[in-house]
């Protein structure tokens, strides 16, 4: 693994290492469908997803604005809201590239991650984290430091699962993260793969179980190793593609896979969810797939939407909802997640210009925030 980009440009290792364990931010555990920390007090994931590139973390990079970062944190957690899904790297743009070359990591993105993990042990937050951007790295892969054309290993996206130079590279990322940012408790999970799609493996499906045994092993390993316990691992599926690819065996390693620690779908049901033209028929298709997920588990694991939103109104129709319809929506979805069994309220995808959550939507969550300890969720 190749430091070099490090030297002389952020915060040494040592320094690092202990700035995310200084506030000693216990971990979260499974415990039973749902979570816990480590001394037993239930914990449920209330938040969404961000990403660093966008308006209310940007200011982390090159550290432009960490005071407006951290007031935005703090406000966060008045709000409610305990937990963040966040991309390692977010590919829209080639400036928030993890690595660059591939095995150099980028000594203002080790410092922007530096940065955000002090401060979320500093309020209380956590971060359910990703290691890459597969959406973004496969529509920009002519840009990404993987591309063999970048001096990268992989000739093509469709042989990132596959590719035996490309897993190492993966590990390497992987232990980078686990090794600088694992001891904190900080981080709520591991979502080893975003959206593992059959594309991303040659067109098949039939070696997502080993892939994730692969990857899920190490990092637990690693872990143990390290810090004699070891964070709560997931994969996320594109939820749609259960019915688009009901002939591929993919609820196996999603639902029950022994590895994974809980189970997430990526919630984007065509014509409800993902298109909503009113706010109760989202609600309904959200909180009947919740309960098809948990059925699938078979185990009692926790269930988490770690997506969901209207996609195909926002990206392909290129419309902002009204922001009233949008928080009423927000509203029906947060609470049908909860009252169908998952864990928490699910987690939005902005869709929305600006990519962040209105005022409606985190006074939801902070009405969320306040029902939750009136459940004796052990």
């Amino acid at each position: 693994m190749d430091n070099t980009g490090l030297t002389g440009s952020t915060t040494s290792d040592a320094e690092g290492v202990l700035a995310v364990r200084s506030a000693g931010l216990q971990w979260i555990t499974v415990a039973g469908s749902y979570f816990a920390t480590e001394d037993g007090e239930p914990w449920m994931p209330i938040g969404q997803n961000d990403a660093i590139s966008w308006p209310e973390l940007n200011g982390l990079f090159r550290r432009k604005d960490i005071a407006g970062v951290e007031a935005h944190l703090r406000w966060l957690r008045q709000s409610g809201v305990t937990c963040l899904r966040l991309m390692l790297e977010y590919a829209q743009v080639r400036h928030r590239y993890f690595e660059r070359p591939i095995g150099r990591f980028v000594p203002a993105m080790v410092r922007l991650w530096d940065d955000l993990f002090r401060l979320c042990e500093k309020h209380g937050l956590r971060i359910l984290l990703t290691p890459f951007d597969t959406f973004w790295q496969w529509r920009h892969w002519r840009h990404h430091p993987y591309n063999q054309r970048n001096g990268g290993v992989l000739d093509q996206p469709s042989r990132f699962l596959v590719c035996t130079a490309t897993r190492r590279a993966i590990k390497a990322r992987l232990e980078f993260a686990v090794r600088r940012w694992g001891g904190s408790g900080a981080l709520f999970a591991w979502d080893l793969w975003n959206e593992i799609h059959p594309e991303q493996a040659e067109g098949s499906a039939d070696d997502f179980g080993d892939f994730i045994h692969d990857l899920g092993a190490f990092v637990r390993r690693l872990e143990i190793s390290l810090y004699g316990r070891s964070h709560p691992q997931t994969v996320s599926l594109f939820g749609p593609e259960l019915r688009w690819r009901a002939h591929m065996p993919l609820r196996e390693p999603i639902f029950r896979h022994p590895d994974l620690d809980f189970a997430s779908l990526h919630i984007y049901e065509e014509g409800t969810i993902d298109h909503p033209r009113d706010t109760v028929a989202p609600a309904l298709g959200l909180g009947r797939i919740v309960g098809e997920a948990l059925a699938e588990t078979c185990d009692g694991r926790p269930f988490l939407d770690s997506e969901h939103g209207p996609i195909h109104t926002f990206k392909d129709k290129k419309i902002t909802l009204p922001e009233p319809f949008d928080d009423e929506y927000f509203r029906h979805m947060q609470w049908a997640h909860l009252a169908a069994g998952g864990a928490g309220g699910g987690m939005r995808w902005p869709n929305r210009t600006p990519h962040v959550l209105t005022p409606g939507m985190r006074r939801a969550q902070r009405s969320l925030a306040g029902f939750l300890p009136l459940i004796d969720w052990s």
